[in-house]
């Protein structure tokens, strides 16, 4: 019997061409701040790029994708899965107002398909080109007897910076101030459990073909996350909108409210008016699909908003119009209130999240058709 690390189903070698396969579109990420190219044992960015910050605060966030893969591997296709993994690590870095700089993606897997494991790369290259982040390292393990043959999973982290005195947050948020929600290009990456279990109910497959969906149903949940950050940067940069984004919140696990919540100060609330948007179909039909209601899937999906931002009201149009040029939809859904109230749960309000201890919020009203 062989001992050798190939018979105990490790293969190195597929490993060695699947990062020359991905090498060229990692590259392509990398600005004069990278250093060492692609292979290192650790990844290299010239923190002298900080040089021209009065007083730089590093801001990290890492994060996966989620059950979303199981619907990927179904397809095999997987030429979307990166773009979501770097907007559910990257699209968190601006929620404080930070540009990021570089990024790490890990891929575990049951088997290395060199072409199936560039193409996942490739996608998450793309993703950082589009965000301005240099992907400056990773790690694909082979974790054979432990996953499937083609099962795999993708994780990431980032690192960003912001000037001291410009970290958004609930601390800036004021009394008037206008909530601007961003539209979001579907499920992106959050509630696929959820997603899943109701197919399944339905008897729905993922290669099927749907009117309902309007095409096969797993390549239209597979629509890819849309990206946050080159935009939002962009507007956080420009001279004559200085001050005007006092907090940002990216909708992900835990829905509308809740994420809102988290970037209010503590005795402030919204209600969220529903009828600004209509959720788009995708909502619509795996909710007539569960035999539930739109409302009840606000704590899980983000029902068409990715974004919300929090903006000085005097400075809301013209907010509204530079995210909008950067082909973003964006709208006002609601406004900050500073003014005393018991907040009932019987209500609706939701109070804080993840451990934070923030404002109120609750949607109220009925959806647009």
């Amino acid at each position: 019997m062989s001992n050798s690390y190939a018979e105990a189903g490790v293969d190195t070698e597929a490993g060695d061409r699947a990062v020359e396969l991905m090498k060229a579109a990692v590259q392509r990420t990398h600005g004069p701040e990278v250093l060492g190219g692609v292979g290192g044992f650790a990844g290299l960015f010239d923190a002298s790029a900080l040089a021209g910050y009065a007083h730089p605060l590093l801001a990290t966030s890492t994060d996966g994708v989620g059950t979303k893969i199981a619907i990927a591997q179904a397809l095999d296709k997987h030429d979307t899965i990166g773009q979501d993994l770097v907007g559910m690590v990257v699209d968190d870095i601006v929620v404080v107002g930070a540009k990021p700089l570089f990024m790490t993606d890990y891929i575990a897997c049951g088997r290395v398909v060199p072409e199936r494991i560039a193409t996942i790369v490739a996608g998450i290259a793309r993703a950082c080109s589009e965000t301005g982040t240099a992907l400056v390292g990773g790690e694909t393990a082979e974790h054979p007897g432990l996953m499937g043959a083609d099962d795999y999973d993708v994780a990431g982290a980032a690192v960003g910076a912001v000037e001291a005195d410009a970290v958004l947050g609930a601390d800036r948020v004021r009394h008037g101030d206008v909530v601007l929600a961003l539209e979001s290009s579907g499920l992106h990456s959050n509630g696929f459990s959820l997603v899943r279990h109701i197919l399944a109910g339905a008897g729905l497959g993922y290669a099927d073909n749907s009117s309902d969906f309007g095409g096969i149903v797993g390549e239209v949940l597979l629509e890819p996350t849309r990206l946050y950050t080159g935009p939002l940067v962009r507007v956080l940069a420009a001279p004559a909108l200085a001050g005007a984004i006092h907090s940002l919140s990216h909708v992900t696990g835990g829905g509308i409210a809740a994420n809102l919540a988290r970037v209010l100060p503590r005795g402030s609330w919204v209600e969220v008016d529903r009828a600004t948007w209509s959720p788009s179909s995708v909502f619509r039909v795996l909710s007539s699909l569960a035999g539930t209601t739109l409302e009840s899937a606000e704590g899980t999906w983000n029902l068409g908003i990715g974004f919300f931002a929090v903006v000085d009201a005097a400075q809301a149009a013209a907010v509204t119009a530079a995210i909008e040029a950067e082909g973003i939809r964006t709208w006002p859904v609601g406004t900050v209130s500073t003014a005393a109230r018991a907040f009932d749960p019987a209500e609706g309000f939701e109070q804080g999240a993840k451990g934070v201890d923030g404002g109120a919020v609750r949607l109220v009203g009925a959806y647009a058709d």
